[in-house]
């Protein structure tokens, strides 16, 4: 089947349908490629290969009630049940949440597996503790600013919402780890989504852009306050290609953001 790339708004109709087609398709083909990186019980937030363990953004976690947005196979999930918190996976797809559902019969590690969309979480008013998400649900929905609003629904005064997503200037340049990748050719501040159709002409694959300054409107809208902005940098010694992030790159220019946030008590 031919796919055409284009830069096109979508609805947040296609946007989902496309979103939970795509994933549905491609969760065996990912956890292949990626399952091995991210591991079962393992909180990884980004290529760079930090580690919560490591770098400790959630806080103290051990009897935290933790909402994870596209959680995927949740194996950030299962390793915040193991410190202690009580957590949930939240997703879209029915194909990563087998993975999920796989995992944890390997692991011994279980958690709660909820199917459902981040523009409308089946959850009560002030339900958790802390959300979060490694490049999860905010990279895909046309109306990020309303997923925002509905994390902070959910999230109790006081607590946190913590998400990695593509660094907002990776999208000046082609999705390439090599050389081609170090040529600015797109538009930073154009925010049509990268959209791929068959050709029928339905949405298959699409990914939004927001930039900086977006992300914090978004997240100063929804009533958070913005306590870090991480960009890792790339480890000495790691060489693992991952889509368009390598050891080229990532020595040259952040590849991921990671947006640190309180919701005032």
């Amino acid at each position: 089947m031919t796919e055409i790339a284009t830069r096109k708004t979508v609805s947040e109709t296609e946007a989902r349908r496309a979103n939970r087609a795509w994933w549905d398709l491609d969760a065996d083909d990912y956890q292949d490629e990626h399952g091995n990186f991210l591991g079962d019980v393992d909180f990884v937030w980004c290529p760079e290969r930090l580690r919560e363990a490591e770098a400790g953004l959630l806080g103290p976690v051990p009897g935290k009630k933790i909402l994870e947005l596209g959680a995927g196979a949740a194996a950030a999930s299962r390793w915040l049940r193991v410190q202690g918190a009580s957590p949930v996976a939240l997703d879209l797809s029915a194909g990563m949440l087998r993975h999920a559902s796989e995992a944890a019969g390997r692991s011994g590690v279980h958690v709660p597996l909820v199917q459902a969309d981040a523009l409308a979480l089946p959850f009560a008013d002030d339900a958790f503790d802390i959300v979060c998400t490694a490049f999860g649900a905010i990279p895909f929905v046309a109306d990020s600013a309303a997923a925002m609003r509905e994390v902070a629904r959910v999230l109790r005064p006081g607590g946190s919402w913590v998400f990695s997503v593509t660094h907002p200037m990776r999208w000046a340049f082609w999705d390439e780890p090599g050389e081609d990748g170090l040529v600015v050719r797109n538009s930073y501040f154009d925010r049509s989504p990268y959209v791929e159709r068959d050709e029928q002409g339905r949405v298959t694959y699409l990914e939004q852009h927001r930039t900086l300054g977006d992300r914090i409107r978004e997240l100063v809208g929804a009533g958070f306050v913005l306590r870090d902005l991480v960009e890792p940098e790339w480890p000495e010694g790691h060489q693992q290609i991952w889509g368009q992030w390598s050891p080229l790159r990532g020595r040259l220019f952040p590849g991921t953001a990671i947006f640190v946030c309180d919701l005032p008590a």
